[in-house]
């Protein structure tokens, strides 16, 4: 017998929504066969099935919101194993009681416009069957709890929302693009609205807008990250005048060939994950009192989520890819992130991560660990700068190269101050010395 729990599906994320169960009980389901459909903040996906076997009892229901970790159902070996299923029926036996109360309750709903309070409640909770009676065309039947919550907390008509998920549903992801549609809105208007206070002294009270679970659970994830590691900064200058000419070069080609632009991240992720292999304590993780040392570079990837949450999806086996493999994923795997189409083990399984703000020209940053991972990389912006080179003659001169910052955050627990510095030297002479042009050929 195996119980199958909401696995983690995301570093940050801590629960789902049930969205279809796939199998349903009674059913021979495979080991690693599609078992049911979750929906979370950051991923829309279907999750395979932990074990072989006969689904004898379903524990979370469709539509229902659980935590990471909480039993959803049971896999028995045989079909002769339902013995879970007899608790379930004395439930059903025993409700028998209740339909009394609701037979009851229609006749007494006139006298509910008495209580003032009470009509507003009972019109909500009216609508999604008036909808259903559209033929789910206005608003569909089964809104996540997570939804639900979200639609009452801002007050959203969902009729009005065109739901983007399966069979027209609403998704978590449709009602937080009408808030931040709501919330750019007030933006465009100040010129109209600068009311004085009481007293005409200033400008009126600061808009409220509510943390979005994203980022309550980031910041959640964040803070425990702070309190688990002893949290190092170490940085270097990296000259990246060799992979910048071979940028330049190779522009074109590389465009009309991926379809995409050619960066700066391959060459750092891929320098990067040579690197470890020279220092292996920086691909661990923290267990318990122990360091778990990977012997495989899982690169996580950090993806911004137009500007409302951070994911990482996973570049497994990293270390046995070229640059050009490596490039390909991270611009797949970033825009199915966007587009919430990632399954769990896309975003899970990370042993080492780097952070790409340099984008925005950032100079130096000092990311936070992704637990349980010791250390992660911000890639931070790389300008034009005037630097000292010196020719085979030992002469120097003064040239303008692309010169920017690699910033390494680190736990103390793993390791010293001198294992940084030193992986991170090996880092940047990988990335100045480097025969790039037959890396990209």
């Amino acid at each position: 017998m195996a119980d199958v729990v909401l696995p983690q599906l995301g570093e940050t994320v801590t629960e789902g929504t049930i969205i279809r169960w796939i199998r349903q009980v009674g059913d021979e389901v495979g080991r690693d066969e599609p078992l049911f459909e979750i929906s979370t903040d950051k991923v829309d996906s279907e999750v395979p099935s932990p074990a072989s076997g006969i689904l004898t009892q379903v524990v979370a229901a469709e539509g229902e919101t659980v935590e990471v970790g909480a039993l959803l159902a049971v896999i028995s070996e045989s079909a002769d194993s339902p013995a879970p299923e007899p608790p379930a029926s004395p439930e059903p036996a025993a409700a028998p009681e209740p339909p009394e109360a609701p037979a009851a309750e229609p006749e007494p709903a006139p006298a509910a416009t008495d209580a003032g309070p009470e009509p507003a409640p009972a019109a909500a909770d009216a609508a999604p069957p008036a909808a259903a009676a559209d033929g789910g065309r206005s608003q569909p039947r089964l809104l996540s709890p997570v939804v639900r919550r979200l639609v009452n907390e801002h007050r959203i008509d969902v009729a009005g929302i065109e739901g983007s998920g399966v069979g027209g549903r609403v998704t978590r992801a449709d009602v937080e693009r009408v808030i931040r549609d709501r919330q750019v809105a007030p933006r465009q208007a100040p010129e109209a609205a600068p009311e004085p206070k009481a007293g005409g002294v200033g400008p009126a009270d600061p808009q409220i807008v509510p943390l979005s679970n994203i980022r309550k659970t980031i910041g959640r994830h964040m803070v425990a990250s702070k309190a688990t590691s002893p949290h190092v900064l170490t940085a270097v200058e990296v000259d990246f005048e060799g992979v910048e000419r071979v940028r330049r070069e190779a522009r074109a080609a590389w465009r009309a060939e991926e379809g995409f632009g050619l960066t700066y991240l391959p060459f750092i992720a891929r320098a990067t994950c040579d690197a470890i292999s020279d220092f292996p304590h920086l691909n661990a993780s923290i267990v318990g009192s122990d360091l778990a040392v990977h012997r495989s570079v899982h690169l996580a990837v950090a993806v911004d989520l137009d500007f409302q949450g951070l994911l990482a999806p996973v570049v497994r086996d990293a270390e046995t890819k070229r640059l050009r493999a490596i490039a390909r994923e991270v611009v797949d795997l970033a825009a199915r992130a966007r587009r919430k189409e990632l399954s769990a083990a896309e975003v899970t399984g990370g042993t080492f991560t780097i952070t790409n703000p340099g984008q925005y020209g950032t100079l130096m940053q000092f990311p936070i660990i992704n637990q349980p991972q010791v250390a992660i990389l911000s890639t931070d912006g790389i300008r034009r700068r005037p630097v000292v080179v010196t020719d085979a003659q030992g002469d120097e001169a003064i040239a303008v190269h692309s010169v920017g910052v690699l910033a390494l955050a680190w736990d103390h627990r793993a390791f010293d101050g001198a294992y940084v510095a030193a992986f991170l030297d090996r880092l940047r002479h990988i990335i100045q010395t480097r025969d790039w042009e037959a890396e990209i050929a």
